[in-house]
């Protein structure tokens, strides 16, 4: 049966730190998802200013982790720093003031926060050992606009506002949560791809 199943394309951390017995890589594994969860926590906390609105690293850090640890480490790696604030851990970037927990994911910021998993998933198979130019910028674009879509459609119709309200509309969630931060999302997405192929042309496998 093991025969049968596919060879997942190797990933840059499977490359700098490779594992030769099972035990080995899955400790490699969670000693990767907690720094890489930590890193989460440190680009959240980090505002750069910028035009129109300051910007935190969280989608540059998504995106980067995402594209070095694969697909499946680096979805895990963002549960695990999602469940850092489930937990009531003051991990995202509004906490505090804001208190961490379920109800801060239903709020406003809620629909980005878990569109990270499905990003950094999407980079995963973007950067893949062998992937072109053109699958690894593609792939690291629809990660981007997939986590800022997730984000956007919670924001208008699903993020529970003061006042029991429940979304704020499509236009204005376009208006407030997205419009403002295309252009710094851009240049998130166009450093983690520099920074992926990087990666690769160091190790001298992509090709």
């Amino acid at each position: 049966m093991a025969d049968m199943l596919p060879l997942q394309a190797s990933t840059l951390v499977g490359e700098i730190f490779p594992a030769a017995k099972p035990r080995s890589a899955v400790l490699r594994n969670i000693a990767l998802a907690v720094a890489g969860s930590l890193l989460m926590v440190a680009a959240a906390k980090i505002k750069v200013p910028f035009w129109p609105v300051p910007m935190t690293l969280q989608t540059l850090a998504v995106l980067a982790l995402g594209a070095a640890y694969g697909a499946r480490l680096g979805a895990a790696t963002m549960a695990l720093y999602i469940a850092y604030g489930l937990a009531g851990l003051p991990v995202f970037t509004n906490t505090p003031p804001v208190a961490a927990g379920p109800l801060y994911l239903a709020g406003p910021t809620g629909g980005f926060i878990l569109g990270f998993v499905a990003a950094a998933a999407i980079a995963g198979w973007a950067a893949a050992r062998g992937a072109s130019l053109v699958r690894l910028v593609g792939g690291l674009l629809l990660a981007d606009l997939v986590l800022m879509t997730i984000g956007c459609l919670w924001l208008a119709f699903g993020a529970q506002m003061a006042g029991g309200a429940t979304g704020v509309g499509f236009a204005k969630a376009f208006a407030y949560g997205v419009q403002p931060f295309l252009l710094g999302e851009a240049l998130k997405t166009a450093l983690a791809a520099c920074l992926a192929g990087a990666g690769w042309s160091l190790l001298g496998r992509r090709g």
